[in-house]
């Protein structure tokens, strides 16, 4: 059975929207200036021992309108595009990027099903609005929180609606020379 994994780009003050430079956001691409070789490695590792994305419509418009141009040599864009992706949508009709499947209905029981019959990690990137569904009905097993040492003062957070307390285990911090630190977390049981 996979994990479900959330790794989410997120402000000191909870701000998850517009890391990557986003069109549309009064604060987009905050991100960005973080980034360095130990970040991407982080990511790349992270990325590679996932067996499929679990995406959310916006997020899934985002990516699929960027990745399937590009290319890297630390193979992340290659990694990105041939994964399979599980996209939640109630209003789109198809999923035009490489090895994208739609689930529509009964998301939560597909999701159960997919964590069930899924040999590796399943990964969220993004996808607020899921990832609020998620936690409201349990299906996270381990939290990825790249803190970014910027305050937005605005923006969509990552808890805003979850359906009451979570109590987390901290299980490992990673500390970037750019000063993001990497916090995670799995439920406690």
């Amino acid at each position: 059975m996979g994990k479900l994994i959330l790794s989410e780009f997120i402000t000191i003050d909870g701000v998850i929207e517009a890391p990557g430079g986003e069109p549309g956001f009064k604060y987009t691409g905050w991100s960005a200036e973080y980034f360095n070789d130990e970040y991407l490695q982080f990511k790349l590792d992270e990325l590679s021992k996932a067996g499929s994305l679990l995406l959310g419509r916006k997020t899934y418009e985002g990516f699929a309108a960027a990745w399937p141009s590009r290319t890297d040599e630390m193979g992340f864009a290659d990694k990105m595009n041939s994964l399979p992706k599980f996209v939640v949508s109630t209003t789109l009709d198809k999923s035009d990027w490489n090895n994208s499947i739609l689930i529509k209905e009964n998301i939560i029981e597909e999701i159960v099903k997919l964590k069930i019959q899924s040999e590796q990690d399943i990964m969220i990137f993004g996808s607020g609005t899921l990832i609020q569904t998620l936690l409201q009905h349990d299906l996270i097993d381990e939290y990825r929180l790249m803190i970014h040492p910027t305050i937005m003062g605005t923006g969509n957070r990552l808890y805003s609606n979850i359906g009451g307390r979570k109590k987390l285990q901290l299980i490992d911090t990673k500390i970037f020379n750019t000063g993001t630190v990497v916090l995670i977390y799995q439920p406690e049981k």
